[in-house]
C-alpha cells in the first residue's frame, strides 16, 4: 500500500474514532437532560467558549457547569475536529480520484451530509430537543459515520475490485446486510425517541415487558418501549441469520463469515448492556454504552457491506481470466 493510502486512512480512522466519540457524547447528553444547557446555536448563553466565570453573569441558568460542558464538548467535536477533518478527507479524496474514485465518491456524500447535521443541529436546539429531531440528528450522523467507513475501506482496495468479487457471495446476501443495517439504524432511531420521551424504563423488566410477552399499548410510552425492543429484537434475528447464511459458506467465502462473527459477537455484547440498562434503572454509563454498542453494530454491518462490494482483500477475475500469450487454455474441469 502506498504511503499516501497509509496517511489518508490515519486521518480517515482519526476521523471515524471522533464521530463515533461524539455520537456516544450525544447519548451522555440526552440520559443527563442537558440537551439544552446551550440554548442558543452556534453560540452558547452568547459565548463561543464558556467558562464558570462568563456564566455566573448570566442570570436564571438551570444547569451545572458540568452539563453545559457536555453539551459544549460535543458542538467543538463537530465543528472543530469531525467537520474539518471530513472536508480534508473530501478534497483529499478528490485529487487523488484517478487512482480510485471510491473514496472520493464516499468523500462527498460525507461533506453534503456533514452540512445537513449541521443545520439539524441548529433545528435540534431551536425546536427545544423534541424527540423527533434528536432522531433525525441521530440518524445523519450514522449515515455521516458510514461514508468515512467508506473511505477508509475502499481507500484500501484495488480501483479495479469495483467489477469484480473477491469472494462468491450471493447477492442476495448482499442485499440482505444492506436490509439489515437499515434495521439497524431504525432501531438506534426508536431507542433516542424513546430515551428522549422518557420511556427507558415505560417497561421495567427484562425480556418481558411488565411480565407481559406483549403488554397493553395503551400507554404511548410503553407502546414506544416495545416498538424500540421489537426492533430490536427483529434486527438481532435478522443478524443471526446472516450469521448462520455466513457460517454455512464460510469455505468459500471466509471473508463473509469472519465479519458476521464480529457482528454477532457485538450483537450478544449489546443485548447484555440492553439489559443491564433496565436492571440498573438507567445509568448514564448503561445509556452512553448502549447507544455506543448500537453504533458499533451498525459499523460493523457497513463493513460488511463494503467488502461484499469491493472485496476484504486482493481482487480475483469473477469470470474465467484471459490466457497469456502462447499459454494453453486449461480444461473445463481443471
Amino acid at each position: 500500500m502506498k504511503p499516501s493510502i497509509r496517511r489518508f486512512r490515519a486521518v480517515a480512522g482519526i476521523a471515524i474514532v471522533a464521530t463515533f466519540v461524539l455520537i456516544v457524547l450525544g447519548a451522555v447528553i440526552r440520559a443527563t437532560n442537558s440537551g439544552l444547557s446551550c440554548p442558543d446555536w452556534p453560540h452558547c448563553y452568547g459565548f463561543w467558549v464558556p467558562t464558570p466565570a462568563k456564566l455566573a453573569t448570566v442570570p436564571g441558568i438551570d444547569y451545572t457547569f458540568t452539563q453545559v460542558m457536555y453539551e459544549w464538548v460535543h458542538r467543538f467535536i463537530a465543528g472543530i475536529i469531525v467537520g474539518p477533518l471530513t472536508l480534508i478527507l473530501a478534497i483529499w479524496a478528490l485529487i487523488m480520484r484517478r487512482e480510485n474514485l471510491r473514496p472520493a465518491l464516499f468523500g462527498i456524500a460525507a461533506l453534503a451530509l456533514l452540512l445537513v447535521q449541521g443545520l439539524l443541529g441548529g433545528l435540534t436546539v431551536l425546536d427545544r430537543n423534541s424527540p423527533w429531531s434528536v432522531a433525525v440528528h441521530l440518524s445523519n450522523a450514522q449515515l455521516v459515520l458510514a461514508m468515512l467507513i467508506g473511505m477508509y475501506v475502499s481507500a484500501g482496495r484495488p480501483a479495479q475490485s469495483a467489477l469484480v468479487w473477491t469472494e462468491p457471495v450471493a447477492r442476495g446476501a448482499r442485499l440482505a446486510v444492506f436490509a439489515v443495517a437499515l434495521l439497524a439504524l431504525a432501531t438506534i432511531a426508536a431507542g433516542a425517541m424513546m430515551a428522549k420521551n422518557g420511556a427507558s424504563l415505560a417497561c421495567s423488566t427484562w425480556p418481558l415487558c411488565d411480565g407481559a410477552v406483549v403488554p397493553p399499548l395503551d400507554d404511548p410510552l410503553i407502546a414506544l418501549h416495545f416498538t424500540h425492543r421489537v426492533l430490536a429484537g427483529v434486527t438481532a434475528l435478522a443478524i443471526l441469520g446472516l450469521f448462520i447464511w455466513a457460517r454455512r459458506t464460510r469455505r468459500r467465502a471466509p471473508g463473509f463469515a469472519r465479519d458476521m462473527h464480529r457482528t454477532m459477537g457485538l450483537v450478544a455484547l449489546q443485548v447484555g448492556v440492553g439489559a443491564a440498562v433496565i436492571f440498573l434503572q438507567v445509568p448514564v454509563w448503561t445509556a452512553a454504552t448502549h447507544q455506543g454498542m448500537g453504533v458499533l453494530v451498525l459499523a460493523s454491518l457497513v463493513v460488511t457491506l463494503l467488502h461484499l462490494a469491493f472485496g476484504p482483500g486482493t481482487a480475483v477475475p469473477r469470470g474465467r481470466p484471459e490466457p497469456a500469450a502462447g499459454q494453453a487454455v486449461p480444461a473445463r474441469g481443471a
